[in-house]
């Protein structure tokens, strides 16, 4: 048996895999006489095309603000799973056709959805689609599990380099730096220059996040039961993009039998989406009327 085999089988390691991480290279370099039976060549899938845009609902008038609402998780992804066999995905789906149907009814905003259908979408594509679609405002919904039997409410959170706390930094634990701010390619600009503007357009979009976060706790007072601590703060992949106001709603934890019941239910559903409907609404009007969304 050769070098490669014998050490396959030690480590309990198909030998294509090692092959693939280039260690049969390092054997036959530390080793000059070995020569292998044969060679395992592993072709890599080249990139592909960007996926394509969803339509996009509403009034015609190309003007109108345009709002990418989010549906957590999907396909082979079902997300977080309650006590009762409920999964995150279809629920998160529900809440997004339903804000969705709100803000059409209202007739006032454009809407696109990243999906309508239970189907995988990677993290940078989901936030990709807004950037692609030049929207105004980005949400995406979950609903999250937690360890803890206590854990109810629901949740907003904006980015920020470091989560608010350790709750916030253990459900996001990386961001990506985007390569444009605000439409200007960051590629050839000096560090420094880069750095700059990559430090404005984050301080100015995450103020606009936090405004309209502020709006969904005020609009859903009413019919949302909230988290004891609502509004945070954490480095979600999918709130990356540094040139677009963006949200994560967790409309509630889904492994709380009282929280899921109501994500489960019809009519809490439809008060959750009017609520979050009407602060996007607002946010919207104002950023309109010049004032950033304040």
């Amino acid at each position: 048996m050769k070098w490669g085999a014998l050490i396959a089988v030690g480590l309990g390691v198909p030998l294509a895999a090692l092959a693939a991480l280039g260690i049969l290279f390092a054997l036959a370099s530390a080793a000059p006489d070995y020569v292998p039976d044969y060679v395992v060549r592993i072709v890599l899938p080249e990139r592909t095309a960007q996926i394509g845009l969803p339509r996009i609902e509403g009034p015609a008038d190309a003007s109108r603000a345009l709002v990418v609402i989010d549906a957590g998780h999907g396909g082979h992804d079902p997300g977080a799973s309650g006590l009762g066999g409920e999964k995150e995905k279809t629920i998160t789906l529900a809440l997004a056709l339903g804000l969705r149907d709100a803000l059409l009814e209202g007739g006032r905003v454009r809407v696109a959805l990243t999906r309508d259908g239970d189907r995988f979408l990677a993290l940078e594509e989901r936030s990709g689609i807004a950037r692609r679609l030049r929207a105004d405002l980005f949400v995406s919904i979950h609903a999250d599990a937690s360890e803890s039997p206590d854990a109810t409410g629901a949740t907003v959170y904006t980015l920020s380099d470091r989560g608010s706390d350790a709750v916030a930094d253990a459900v996001a634990t990386r961001e990506n730096r985007a390569d444009m701010v605000n439409g200007v390619e960051l590629g050839g600009k000096s560090d420094a220059v880069a750095a700059i503007l990559v430090n404005l357009s984050q301080r100015e979009m995450r103020e606009r996040s936090k405004r309209f976060a502020a709006l969904v706790l005020r609009e859903g007072a009413t019919s949302v039961r909230f988290h004891s601590d609502p509004e945070r703060e954490a480095a979600f992949v999918v709130l990356k993009s540094l040139d677009l106001p963006s949200a994560l709603i967790e409309a509630g934890y889904i492994s709380s039998p009282d929280d899921a019941r109501a994500l489960g239910n019809a009519a809490w559903r439809k008060g959750f989406s009017k609520a979050v409907a009407e602060a996007i609404e607002i946010y919207l009007a104002r950023t309109t009327a010049g004032d950033g969304g304040g």
